[in-house]
């Protein structure tokens, strides 16, 4: 029986005290375990399946770049419409998310706490395989659906100019200021991926939330940007040189700083210090069937 003196509130059946623990939002352990097992199974798949998944990825990506200059060609000029058409940034990752395909920078996150909660050599090389593996087809995808998008007669001169001028506009930076803002972006991609599983019914507000706030900021993000500054390049605007060492270095170097060593790292170190070993507290009391509703 609950009382006031024990802070409770009194006369709780034990059906609605039921109801109580199970709408507690998860423990940090819950959030780094469920993360923690996906990236384990992601470790395990084979080259094949990473590979025809991320080219998958890299292609949908293609979606942001299209849906941000159909967007930018249709609505008058002017910041406030800028602001609307920032909107078409989110719907690539909507894409790729919700299809469960590989994005690199999800990666940064889900599959480096495998390796910082065991940090072995054998981990570390599945760490290197699905990276190298992840990044390159994210880049053959989205380079082939740049090039696509301006050599096939799909778009009017109006949306073509204005898939010139987003990757315009990312290369006003230079490579230190494309780095600082892929850490950023590697950082808000980690944060969106460490908040889905606790709001697994919010999934797509979160995606555009975060996403959304990523156009607005200019951050720079290496699978969608390289989209977007290739299409420069096939434009004979820029060269390859400047794609590979302005945009593409600094901004990959970025992503993983942000996503890899600055959230993963922070938030790992988070369960350590609070004694939540993975795999020794994933059932979480409170929060009971959080990683069975995961797994459904």
């Amino acid at each position: 029986m609950a009382t006031q003196a024990d802070g409770k509130t009194p006369n709780l059946s034990q059906e609605e005290q039921q109801d109580v623990d199970e709408n507690q939002p998860p423990r940090a352990a819950v959030l780094h375990e469920i993360i923690r097992t996906q990236g384990d199974q992601e470790l395990e798949r084979n080259v094949a399946a990473l590979w025809w998944s991320a080219l998958a990825a890299g292609l949908t990506m293609g979606l942001s770049l299209m849906a941000m200059g159909l967007l930018n060609s249709r609505l008058p000029d002017g910041e406030a419409f800028k602001v609307i058409a920032s909107f078409g940034y989110c719907a690539g990752f909507l894409a790729v998310i919700l299809a469960r395909q590989q994005l690199f920078t999800e990666n940064t996150l889900t599959a480096v706490l495998p390796v910082m909660s065991k940090p072995t050599l054998a981990n570390v090389g599945r760490l290197l395989r699905l990276w190298s593996v992840v990044l390159v087809g994210n880049l053959c995808g989205t380079l082939l659906v740049a090039y696509v998008m301006l050599h096939l007669p799909i778009f009017d001169a109006k949306t073509d100019m204005a898939f010139l001028e987003i990757g315009r506009k990312i290369m006003e930076n230079d490579a230190g200021q494309m780095f600082a803002k892929g850490i950023i972006s590697g950082w808000m991609i980690a944060t969106m991926v460490w908040m889905i599983p606790s709001m697994e019914s919010a999934k797509m507000w979160i995606i555009i939330l975060i996403t959304y706030l990523m156009a607005l900021g200019d951050f720079t993000h290496i699978v969608v940007g390289s989209a977007e500054v290739s299409y420069l390049v096939f434009a004979g605007e820029l060269s390859w040189h400047d794609f590979w060492l302005v945009f593409a270095g600094p901004t990959l170097a970025g992503n993983i700083i942000g996503g890899s060593f600055i959230f993963a790292l922070i938030s790992h170190a988070q369960i350590r210090s609070e004694g939540s070993l993975p795999g020794k507290q994933a059932a979480d009391p409170r929060h009971p069937q959080q990683v069975k509703k995961k797994d459904q």
